[in-house]
């Protein structure tokens, strides 16, 4: 299962494009409430995610995807919960995936130490250890990040080319009228 965690303040486009296109390359995907079963989006958007932390069962889970949002990140960093399983799938070896200002999660836990990542301008310095890049998104191992809310298409059809490779990610690009996108 991927877990998509999300908590008030997240950026809705990241969240929910991304969840969109893992569910059209027949993935099984799950949002996790971090702040109830209802979090309200940067832009005052409630969405009713399909579990609660409480919920939530760590060794279900094969990847990991923050989304961004200023504020939705910062809660995401400050839950235990959210870092502890952000650890725990990296060290059985699954997928972390981040987007915008989420990345900084992932270099605050030395994710990213040796890596190469991208984030939200203004986020850099928050990538602990990592070369950054300005490009869309960058797939470092098992390491996915993206820029931003703009890049959400490219970031979450990275995610299907890791996890169920090119051509898949291609027939979904298609299917959405975008396939020369990745």
């Amino acid at each position: 299962m991927i877990a998509v965690f999300l908590a008030d303040g997240f950026e809705e486009i990241e969240a929910l494009a991304t969840v969109d296109i893992l569910r059209r390359a027949d993935l099984c995907v799950k949002t996790v409430g971090v702040t109830g079963k209802i979090c309200t989006g940067s832009h005052h958007m409630p969405i009713t995610c399909d579990m609660t932390l409480e919920e939530y069962k760590p060794d279900q889970v094969n990847m990991v995807v923050l989304p961004g949002g200023k504020a939705g990140t910062a809660r995401l960093d400050q839950n235990e919960t959210v870092r502890a399983a952000v650890m725990d799938c990296a060290k059985k070896g699954g997928y972390v995936a981040a987007i915008c200002a989420a990345p900084s999660v992932l270099g605050h836990l030395g994710l990213l130490k040796g890596r190469r990542a991208t984030c939200y301008p203004g986020f850099e310095q928050e990538l602990t250890g990592a070369t950054v890049e300005k490009t869309p998104y960058v797939i470092d191992g098992r390491i996915i990040t993206g820029r931003g809310a703009g890049a959400t298409v490219l970031f979450a059809r990275a995610i299907v080319a890791c996890l169920c490779g090119q051509e898949k990610a291609d027939e979904v690009g298609k299917g959405m009228m975008c396939p020369d996108l990745v």
